[in-house]
Formats: C-alpha cells, structure tokens, sequence
C-alpha cells in the first residue's frame, strides 16, 4: 500500500530510542523526510547516519523539551530550516519516577507538561504552519494508562499524575482533531500498552522472576506477552499517511487487550 508519505518532512520527539526511533526507522522506509529531536546526541547522529545522514536531507535537533521555552525555539528552528513541515509525533513522556497521589502540586505540573504541555506548546506553531500549507498531520503518543490509571510504562508502580496527564492529552487531541479538520489537518492520538524495553523495568524483572512477569501477562494481557514497538510503529504510520482523511480525533488503544 502507498502511504503518500515520500518526501513529506517528518518531525519526530523522543526519536533516539524506544518507540520514537522505530516510529523514525519505519518512516525512513517510506522515503519520508525526517527532523529528529531528542536529548541524546549520540544516538541522534547514529540514527540518522543510518539513514544517509544530511545528503539525504534528514536532519536533526539536540534539546531538552522540558527546558521553560524551548518547545517554542525548537519549532521555530525547525520550520526556519526545513520551510514546509507535513507531519509532527508528539513522542515524549514519562511518570518522572512519581508514584504519589499526595505529591505536591509541582510535580503535577511537571508531568502535565513532560506529558501534554510540550505538545501543546509545540502544535502552537507547527499549527499554523499547516493551516497555511492546507495539509497536515499531527500524531500523539499517549498511553492506555489514561484509560486505566495503572502502572508506569515501565510497571514499576501506580503513577497517577502520568496517568492524569495522559488523559488530558487525550481529550486534548479531540478537540484540537475537531478545530484543525476544516483546514484538511488530520490530528489523531495512539494508546499503547505495556511495551518491553531492553534493560527497562519488565525487562529486568523476566530474567530475575520470570513466574511473577508470567503471571502478570496471564492476568492482564489477553495476547500473554508485552508489546513491541515495531507493532505500534505501523499505526503511526497510517494515521499520518494520505488514507487518514478520516480519522479527525481519532483515539487508537493499542494494548494486547488489556484485561
């Protein structure tokens, strides 16, 4: 299938690793145009070396989102170098290791914005842009924890202001998907479950007590195992490819039927 994704430019959060660098990979074989960002220069300079580097017009930025302002110099920065910008993934976020519902008030606001608020700040402008181009695509990476209020991403323990944070991106994304529609502006919003990450938490946890990871997967997994993140990548794909004209506030759970 085309996906109409040749030479459309690409901007990617969180792209060094994980999700974000497969969601990278499987875009670069579509021959689509990628601006990477992310903390991690190394890895940055590897991926897109990988993919041919600036001869093949993929580019990418070192930041630290969570930086007051930066969301806002980042975009800037990239539609000044890249003119025209097609498609952002909004793929940033974490429980910042909170696992309190009595925490003070800062670390609330700290996960709202790790969560929703940088891309809030970053739709600010890419926004715009693409109501002026008459064509776009905007793409958030929640989580099912907005559905289900459960663990980390990693498992680790309930983390409730993530959990939050992740709904309000949720609802976010639908009203944002409803305004942005009229301008032929496709914004859409994936909720993955549980995924396994080399060395992360779930990981660890199945070379030191397999029985109980065996036992959380029979209790709360339909499919009997965690997810990975080339299954997810795909959906991403399709929802900012040329067959999503009908996905305006789209909101995909993708979780391996979480029970």
């Amino acid at each position: 299938m085309d996906l109409g994704l040749k030479n459309k430019r690409v901007v990617i959060t969180g792209s060094s690793r994980g999700l974000g660098r497969e969601i990278a990979k499987q875009f670069f074989s579509e021959r689509a145009l990628l601006t990477l960002v992310a903390r991690n220069e190394n890895q940055l300079k590897s991926l897109i070396r990988d993919f041919g580097g600036k001869k093949n017009r993929h580019n990418f930025i070192v930041s630290d989102l969570r930086k007051k302002g930066e969301p806002t110099k980042v975009a800037k920065e990239i539609i000044k170098n890249n003119k025209k910008i097609d498609i952002i993934v909004h793929n940033l976020g974490g429980s910042l290791g909170s696992t309190d519902i009595f925490s003070d008030l800062e670390n609330w606001s700290d996960n709202w914005m790790f969560n929703a608020g940088i891309a809030i700040e970053l739709n600010k402008i890419f926004g715009p842009h693409m109501i002026k181009n008459k064509w776009g695509r905007i793409i958030h990476i929640s989580s099912s924890n907005a559905i289900t209020g459960g663990t980390t991403s990693g498992g680790e323990a309930p983390a409730p202001a993530y959990s939050c944070a992740k709904s309000y991106l949720n609802m976010y994304s639908k009203v944002l998907g409803r305004e942005m529609a009229k301008h032929n502006i496709i914004v859409s919003n994936i909720m993955p479950g549980v995924l396994k990450s080399e060395g992360k938490y779930w990981d660890r946890l199945s070379k030191s007590n397999p029985k109980l990871v065996k036992n959380y997967l029979k209790n709360h997994h339909a499919i009997g195992r965690f997810g990975k993140f080339e299954e997810i990548a795909p959906f991403v794909l399709m929802l900012a490819s040329k067959h999503a004209t009908f996905a305006s506030s789209a909101n995909l759970n993708i979780d391996g039927g979480y029970i």
